[in-house]
């Protein structure tokens, strides 16, 4: 019923700065609260940031500072604005959806129904 499209992801060297996208499509998506997580290869997958209906947003404590999550209700897009990226930030992000979270939940994988595919974020040295 909700379908995610993560795009922008890409390569850059340590200190640059990316912006991923995420469009949302399906029934009635423009109620959900959206996210997104990331998972490095060995790694378990891990919440970056949320952003609820209302705006409210929590971000990880290992990206506060650098990362900024936003949303746009009339594109039904989420965005990741990530600045002075390092090369532990390389992972496949994926955008997630879900139509009751609130930032007073766990941003946990257990709370997101609707996941897209992943765009890959690699930071080199």
């Amino acid at each position: 019923q909700v379908h995610l499209v993560e795009s922008r992801g890409g390569s850059v060297q340590s200190g640059g700065s990316l912006r991923l996208s995420c469009a949302a499509s399906g029934y009635r998506c423009g109620t959900l609260a959206m996210a997104w997580f990331r998972q490095a290869p060995r790694k378990e997958r891990e919440g970056v940031g949320g952003i609820d209906i209302d705006h409210r947003t929590t971000m990880a404590d290992s990206v506060k500072g650098r990362f900024t999550i936003s949303r746009d209700d009339a594109d039904y897009a989420v965005y990741l604005l990530m600045d002075s990226l390092r090369p532990e930030d390389t992972a496949l992000y994926y955008c997630a959806a879900d139509p009751s979270w609130r930032v007073s939940r766990p941003l946990s994988v257990n709370e997101f129904n609707y996941w897209g595919q992943g765009t890959q974020v690699t930071v080199s040295s």
